[in-house]
């Protein structure tokens, strides 16, 4: 009897662990595909675009700090469970430099209008099946243009503030060079761990008028929307299907969830925000594979924002741009290392003429134009001179076949 009782709560147990076991089981999208050291130093990647941006918008803008790190870790956190790829959570490039450089500076209402006006625009071509039909049948010279002159960017950017860099790839480079730079803030201003204030600062949807709306679309949201269709979704879609062939990233996919992201945070004042080639391509090149590791700095984002708040901004304002350069070097060697997939002399002297028109224009919508355009003419060229060698070669068949007629008459 003892020893039935056993048996069955043997079998009991061998039942039942396996739905224990499966109840605690981690989704794919976030299963380590490489080291823990690897996907941590991953995460902190794409920080050389983000802390300068931000910083400048607090600084100049009055950007709340706890509001964008608490609304973009949400970002970080959401698309590493959906995509399950390194996939960066990054400014938008151009709204931002806009509010910083007018003058007088955009309001938060205005770049919180600007963002809404991208993300409307985005959500609506993912959804109506749009955006998918443009990654199928852009030119692929002209995308990898694109990509080169934003990784030519971020190189140029990181020389100006880098001259000499030496990081061994065999460790996790990203957070050592991003921890030492912390450790640098402190030594070079010791009063800043005096000035941190623990808990954030409170959350309010903000009010935006239509003049804030008219603004915002006009000054800020024009000159980015061509720049998020083009690297925020198209480019980088392309660049995952490069790194990760069995995990390509669907345009549908991450329109929408540029639009999502936006439509939820800038509401309540979050800075706006988008994915890029280049956050991509630098995740990866310090070691991120899976969607951990940007699940891994939305928790760190988030930690930091809910303890500090916005008093962290002294510690960002002290951080050594020096630092912050050596992670845009290597993720702008990264994503112009994509372009390297150009088989013919055409395609490779269109990617280059869009790059180069991209990088002294310093527009990429100006590039991607310019770049479209000759690949017709190309095409256009190409077509007439394979129409004008069939007629050459029927005329020749012609002629051939007349000849032979006029043999075979004599002969008879």
């Amino acid at each position: 009897m003892a020893h039935a009782i056993s048996n069955n709560d043997q079998n009991e147990m061998s039942t039942t662990t396996p739905l224990l076991r499966n109840r605690w089981r981690l989704p794919s999208s976030i299963k380590l595909k490489t080291t823990l050291w690897s996907e941590l130093s991953g995460a902190v990647g794409d920080l050389g675009t983000y802390i300068p941006i931000v910083l400048a918008l607090s600084l100049v803008n009055n950007l709340d700090l706890t509001t964008t790190l608490i609304f973009s870790s949400l970002y970080n956190i959401a698309t590493g469970l959906m995509f399950g790829l390194p996939m960066p959570v990054q400014p938008m490039k151009s709204i931002a430099a806009v509010a910083i450089s007018e003058t007088p500076p955009l309001t938060i209402p205005q770049i919180s209008a600007a963002g809404l006006s991208v993300a409307a625009v985005l959500l609506l071509l993912g959804s109506t099946g749009l955006m998918s039909f443009l990654y199928r049948y852009l030119p692929l010279p002209v995308v990898r243009g694109v990509q080169l002159s934003q990784g030519l960017s971020f190189a140029f950017s990181a020389i100006k503030v880098q001259r000499r860099l030496r990081v061994l790839s065999t460790i996790p480079a990203a957070l050592i060079v991003f921890l030492f730079g912390l450790v640098l803030c402190i030594l070079r201003d010791p009063s800043i761990i005096g000035d941190l204030r623990f808990g954030p600062s409170s959350i309010s949807v903000i009010r935006i008028t239509w003049e804030d709306l008219k603004i915002g679309f006009v000054r800020a949201a024009i000159p980015q929307i061509p720049l998020s269709i083009l690297n925020s979704v198209i480019a980088v879609c392309k660049l995952s299907g490069d790194l990760f062939p069995e995990r390509e990233a669907s345009a549908m996919h991450v329109s929408v969830s540029v639009g999502i992201m936006n439509f939820v945070g800038c509401w309540f004042g979050a800075m706006p925000c988008c994915h890029g080639a280049g956050g991509l391509a630098g995740q990866y090149r310090f070691g991120g594979r899976s969607g951990a590791s940007v699940v891994f700095l939305g928790i760190g984002k988030l930690v930091i924002a809910l303890v500090f708040g916005n008093s962290f901004g002294r510690i960002l304002s002290q951080f050594p741009i020096g630092i912050l350069g050596v992670l845009l070097l290597f993720a702008g060697i990264e994503l112009a290392m994509a372009s390297k997939d150009m088989n013919t002399k055409q395609e490779s002297f269109v990617m280059f003429v869009c790059a180069a028109v991209s990088l002294t224009g310093s527009s990429a919508a100006l590039g991607f134009f310019v770049g479209i355009v000759l690949y017709l003419l190309l095409k256009l060229r190409e077509v007439e001179c394979c129409g004008g060698s069939g007629r050459f070669g029927l005329s020749r068949s012609n002629k051939a076949k007349s000849s032979v007629d006029e043999e075979t008459r004599l002969i008879a």
